[in-house]
């Protein structure tokens, strides 16, 4: 069963980007939400939300507090900043100094309108092979709403990073949803990193957030991503990261999901020529009655390309998470060296966690691992700890925050580094604010 989705007529484009929404708008009607019936989601249960009426946003809303959206941001953060709420650009939070030359930050759609021809190659190239093209996918492609467009012309390097802000206000009765897509067109020898932070305005705040990042890397390309998600405890946050990798490029994700009722991402590299680097990270902290599920998958397409792939889960009370991880390696990508690892730490008899690692090999001439562990503190390392004079819960915090750094350490940006391990620590130490 399909859930009720109302928004207004949009305004006519080129048409192709009328093709575009059409097709996508085909295969959700056909396919709907995900359901548990599908083996991508069989641990994901989306019964919560299709019952409900979304209201699609049809503008930025208000932020009331202008105070309490400032405390979201990351403090210190020298950056360019573009943000959105309810997934619509909102110039008068922005703000960009002069980029360098070669470099194109704008709105999606403002540059949709501007200058649509030269978008009509890159939006939805990097999508999924069918098997993984879910219903929220094409919900997405017929409905996005706006956000960002950077694009490096070949050789520009971003010495500061791309700051994008995603904040819900929530405000209606009814669940917001709000569509917001991002493009990256990353041109040969180029560099950039983005942020991408989801936020939630007020603590209460209530919406299904849907949000598609496409990332085209030409040659010796480098992008390093960080996608933070950070919504209240009441929002729904699904997202999908997909990638497309030519020759020598390099990318670097790290996923850190801390929010939200139920969340779940979904990342997808494709290294479509020989030398390709893809490193995936990512850290997923849950309490009470949170669901945060990752679903990865890195193609390996071609020759003698790398990737290495590390997930951490820390859970508490009665969470939940969903970790699966795919390797492919094509019949011609012989040197192959592919590894992934998903570790989680259930602090809690209640807490759950679903992984499967899963590797599918076409070649032989390759080096590949994977594997999963679950459990819980070591006692042994309690008892140390608590023989050099800590009591058991600060030793359990020691433990516990040690366990997760890992994933952080090597984090280059000063500023979000600081920020992620504070962020972190309140959380882990009973910060119910999500």
């Amino acid at each position: 069963m399909k859930s009720h989705i109302s928004d207004k007529q949009r305004a006519p484009g080129p048409d192709w980007l009328a093709s575009f929404r059409s097709a996508g708008a085909l295969r959700y009607e056909i396919a709907g939400l995900p359901t548990i019936r599908e083996e991508g989601w069989r641990y994901t249960d989306l019964r919560a939300i299709k019952n409900k009426s979304m209201v699609a946003a049809t503008g930025a809303g208000s932020v009331e507090n202008q105070e309490t959206f400032s405390s979201r941001l990351i403090p210190g953060l020298d950056s360019h900043r573009l943000v959105f709420i309810d997934g619509f650009f909102t110039p008068e939070l922005s703000g960009t100094d002069p980029l360098p030359e070669g470099v194109t930050l704008n709105s999606l759609a403002a540059e949709l309108q501007a200058n649509p021809e030269t978008l009509q190659t890159y939006l939805g190239s990097c999508h999924p092979e069918a098997e993984q093209y879910h219903g929220l996918i094409a919900l997405n492609q017929s409905r996005f709403s706006d956000g960002a467009l950077l694009v490096l012309q070949p050789g520009c390097t971003l010495d500061r990073p791309i700051e994008l802000v995603f904040a819900s206000t929530g405000s209606t009765q009814a669940l917001q949803l709000n569509q917001p897509r991002n493009l990256i067109i990353a041109g040969e020898g180029s560099r950039a990193t983005v942020i991408d932070h989801h936020v939630a305005t007020g603590e209460h705040s209530k919406g299904v957030t849907n949000a598609i990042t496409e990332i085209s890397l030409a040659a010796d390309a480098e992008v390093e991503h960080y996608k933070i998600q950070q919504e209240g405890g009441e929002c729904y946050h699904f997202g999908g990261l997909f990638v497309n990798q030519e020759e020598k490029s390099r990318f670097t994700s790290y996923s850190i999901a801390l929010g939200g009722r139920l969340a779940r991402t979904d990342i997808r590299s494709s290294l479509k020529a020989q030398g390709a680097v893809c490193h995936l990270n990512g850290l997923y902290l849950g309490k009470e009655r949170q669901h945060i599920d990752h679903h990865t998958e890195i193609v390996h397409a071609a020759p003698g390309c790398k990737s290495n792939e590390h997930y951490k889960g820390i859970l508490d009370d009665s969470a939940r998470a969903v970790f699966h991880g795919r390797v492919v390696v094509a019949p011609d990508a012989q040197q192959t060296d592919a590894h992934q690892q998903n570790k989680n730490l259930l602090l809690s008899r209640n807490a759950e966690i679903d992984t499967k690692p899963q590797l599918e090999i076409y070649a032989d001439d390759v080096s590949c691992s994977h594997g999963a562990t679950v459990g819980q503190l070591d006692e042994d390392h309690i008892f140390f700890l608590r023989a050099r004079g800590l009591d058991e819960i600060e030793a359990r915090r020691m433990l516990t925050w040690a366990f997760a750094n890992e994933v952080l350490e090597d984090i280059p940006h000063p500023s979000l580094h600081e920020w992620l391990e504070q962020v972190i620590s309140l959380k882990l130490l009973g910060d119910k604010r999500g």
